[in-house]
């Protein structure tokens, strides 16, 4: 439902129904989506008896909160902080060195960002002294 609703940007439960959805039944479709709204999901407004549902999240943006609450947990769970990060690497090497080389890359700009938010942060409290 969620594809159908970022190809149509938004749409009504009879608006999904009618337009590709019509293997499930209208209320399954309407209470899946209250489901997905109550879970922050998707917005929505009125439009007369019905309801207009919208995606909060594009599907990238939704992949990383994913994934980024997903590293969260394994990062809290684990007894030290490297255990996961040691199996993260691991898996990527599996999967495809070029993977390790984006990771260098992304830790490098992070680290650069990180960097030029101190020196920010320094900089502001020198003027305030």
């Amino acid at each position: 439902m969620l594809d159908a609703l970022w190809a149509r940007r938004s749409a009504t439960v009879r608006e999904l129904v009618e337009g590709g959805c019509d293997d499930l039944a209208y209320t399954t479709v309407m209470t899946t989506l209250d489901r997905l709204f109550k879970k922050g999901f998707l917005t929505r407004s009125e439009e007369g008896r019905a309801f207009r549902y919208v995606p909060r999240l594009s599907r990238d943006e939704l992949h990383q909160e994913t994934a980024g609450h997903a590293f969260r947990q394994l990062l809290d769970a684990a007894p030290a902080s490297s255990l996961p990060l040691s199996f993260l690497v691991e898996i990527l090497g599996e999967r495809d060195a070029q993977l390790l080389n984006d990771l260098q890359k992304l830790v490098e700009r992070k680290r650069r960002d990180l960097g030029q938010k101190e020196m920010n942060r320094l900089e502001t409290i020198k003027e305030k002294d």
